[in-house]
């Protein structure tokens, strides 16, 4: 039977399968495998938890798994675990906006503020989240994180650059990352900097401009990564459960 675009094959499982937490105690749990590829069926097809294909079991049990592994941090370590040799001459810096569905809305956490908790914020394009993204010099994830999308992208570059080791690395973004405040950042861990200035800036400053080409990468990357319908509009409420969703993705991309 033809593999399905959306599975795993043998060659990629065999990458992953010993990176899962092993059962302990309770009944015998369902095939990680065919639990993992109902994870990427949902991400690919961007359907409702309760469509779920009836070739993958209970969608009960599916959710289940799903929030055991999102709790004990499984998709955020085995990515990890993939990209322990990545390339960090060369670390690219970007992201991109996703549309928020009305299905989004409502989420009961308690929150004081809920559109910083859940990383939901009213821009020009309605209610979005910013997904934001490191790629190493092969065009490989390194790391993820999420804003509200009313959220310029340098209010939170420094808190994203400090979750990487980035001495003796070449930071490629582009002009909204050039303020000051980053630069300086940047040149205090020992690493250096391809941004171009901004038009307006008071005092440019010289840059690489064939360099600067290679931040296509990260470009490629977050288009790529949109191919899976669940990330390119969100439908969650929680922004733990959509950023779960976004390491399983990455994990079948690396395993490519």
């Amino acid at each position: 039977m033809r593999q399905k675009r959306y599975e795993m094959s043998d060659e990629q499982w065999e990458q992953i399968k010993d990176l899962f937490p092993k059962t302990k105690t309770g009944c015998p749990p369902k095939d990680k495998r065919l639990m993992f590829n109902a994870i990427l069926w949902l991400a690919r097809s961007g359907s409702a938890l309760r469509d779920l294909l009836e070739c993958f079991g209970s969608w009960k049990t599916v959710y289940s798994r799903f929030c055991k592994w999102r709790d004990d941090d499984t998709p955020f370590n085995i990515f990890h675990a993939l990209n322990a040799e990545a390339d960090y001459e060369n670390l690219s810096i970007d992201s991109t906006s996703v549309k928020a569905h009305q299905h989004s809305a409502g989420a009961k956490n308690g929150a004081v503020n809920y559109k910083v908790n859940q990383h939901i914020g009213r821009s020009r394009g309605g209610n979005t989240t910013k997904i934001h993204a490191i790629v190493d010099g092969l065009g490989n994830p390194i790391y993820f994180a999420l804003t509200a999308g009313s959220e310029h992208d340098c209010v939170c570059a420094l808190d994203l650059l400090s979750k990487v080791n980035i001495e003796g690395s070449n930071i490629l973004a582009d002009k909204a990352y050039g303020s000051l405040k980053i630069r300086e950042y940047i040149t205090l861990q020992k690493a250096s900097y391809t941004i171009p200035p901004k038009s307006n800036a008071k005092e440019k400053w010289e840059y690489d401009k064939w360099l600067y080409i290679e931040r296509h990468l990260i470009e490629y990357f977050l288009n790529k990564i949109k191919h899976f319908r669940k990330l390119a509009t969100r439908y969650d409420k929680l922004a733990t459960y959509f950023l779960a969703f976004i390491y399983c993705a990455a994990i079948f991309i690396l395993c490519k």
